[in-house]
């Protein structure tokens, strides 16, 4: 494994592995260790107070008003936000020239789900009564934010409404029954391991049906959904379900640009400032948004 990607690696599994229940403090620890390794881009961070869920406008020099990112932040539904995620927020805006508008999607262990993605399809709704369209809007979630980004694509395809031109998904968890075993697979070699995505998706369903699309988007009819660009680390666990995502999506015809990086683990984006491949994959995300945008009939 790459020196630098393994380091992070075990600064990961030491820092930000919730230990307690207080996740008022997990959040805080988690948002600190993120930043701490922010690029320190030039960004704007502005509140929208009148959006449906809490949400924020993060905007760079270059970005443009005309075209959003909405985008859903990772946490394991239970300890992400926007702080934490601004430095992606910011490279991404950076490479695709895009404004983003980041949601605080429903974090309350009450009633997680299927709230989350209420909160999300409001919020793209939100954004179409404010007078965008379809083809102004993209949305990108890495890991469970990947998970929203897509459950939320289903949702809209019920609604009839227009979907967004494209999605962008990084290290998405597609399938919360977890349905393949890694440990004897050599080439895992994550910070993530199955006893915390258990908890994870315990505590998001709390006994419901995992295999509902909504909460599994690889269940759902994938049929007419918006090109998709998934990004997955080849030492990562949720690799053979990212490949077997990408396999149904096109068996229902939906373009898919699928790239599995050399020696990365889960959510390795968030690490730009220090991992070369981090940099390189928003560059990519960048180059194919603009691509799809330039080829966006009149």
């Amino acid at each position: 494994m790459n020196k630098d990607a393994e380091n992070i690696v075990e600064l990961i599994k030491n820092n930000i592995i919730p230990e307690e229940n207080n996740l008022t403090k997990v959040t805080q620890d988690f948002n600190k260790f993120y930043l701490s390794f922010s690029s320190n881009g030039p960004l704007k961070i502005l509140e929208e107070k009148d959006a449906p869920a809490q949400s924020y406008w993060i905007v760079t020099p270059k970005s443009s008003h005309k075209k959003v990112i909405l985008f859903f932040n990772g946490g394991g539904f239970n300890m992400g936000s926007t702080y934490g995620h601004q430095d992606l927020c910011q490279m991404l805006s950076k490479y695709t020239g895009l404004s983003v508008f980041s949601v605080d999607y429903q974090l309350d262990e009450k009633n997680i789900f299927p709230a989350t993605v209420e909160d999300c399809l409001q919020s793209y709704l939100w954004l179409l009564e404010e007078g965008f369209q379809g083809r102004d809007l993209m949305i990108a979630g890495i890991s469970f934010g990947g998970n929203l980004a897509l459950s939320t694509l289903l949702a809209l395809k019920k609604t009839g409404i227009d979907l967004p031109f494209c999605a962008v998904c990084m290290s998405p968890v597609v399938d919360l029954t977890f349905p393949v075993v890694y440990n004897h697979l050599k080439d895992v070699k994550d910070w993530i391991d199955h006893e915390q995505l258990d908890k994870f998706r315990d505590l998001y369903l709390k006994g419901m049906d995992p295999r509902n699309s909504l909460a599994s988007p690889i269940y759902g009819d994938l049929e007419d959904l918006p090109p998709l660009m998934l990004q997955a680390g080849s030492r990562e666990l949720l690799l053979c379900d990212i490949n077997r995502f990408r396999d149904l999506a096109v068996e229902n015809e939906v373009k898919v640009n699928l790239e599995v990086w050399q020696d990365m683990f889960h959510c390795w984006q968030m690490f730009s400032s220090h991992l070369p491949s981090s940099e390189a994959s928003l560059r990519n995300i960048g180059e194919f948004v603009k691509t799809l945008l330039e080829n966006q009939p009149e």
